[in-house]
């Protein structure tokens, strides 16, 4: 099947050809947006119980505190994170009209 989209002129994902691996785009940015996630929680938990908020309240409200910096801090990853969700959804839909035949603009 790939060498009949090759020969199409379609680009294979993840084939030799050059193409761009499908989820490449997609699993560097989830990583990178999860692991920002996860670092900004552990500094607010880690700075709430060095200012003295104890064991788990201070957990929950470092937890609680990371969703609004989270939100504002990693607005261009999630961005981009988007971006290439979408550049794959594309990429997927444009795929199954030539599968099934049809044009992609007619689906």
């Amino acid at each position: 099947m790939a060498e009949q989209m090759r020969a199409a002129g379609a680009s294979v994902p993840g084939g030799t050809d050059g193409g761009a691996p499908s989820q490449g785009g997609v699993a560097k940015w989830l990583a990178i947006y999860t692991l920002g996630r996860l670092a900004i929680a552990a500094v607010l938990i880690g700075l709430l119980w060095v200012l003295g908020l104890p064991g788990t309240p201070g957990f929950l409200f470092g937890v609680l505190l990371a969703m609004p910096v989270s939100y504002l801090a990693l607005g261009r990853v999630r961005e981009q994170l988007t971006g290439a969700l979408v550049a794959r959804n594309e990429r997927k839909e444009r795929l199954r009209a030539e599968l099934r035949g049809t044009a992609a603009d007619d689906a």
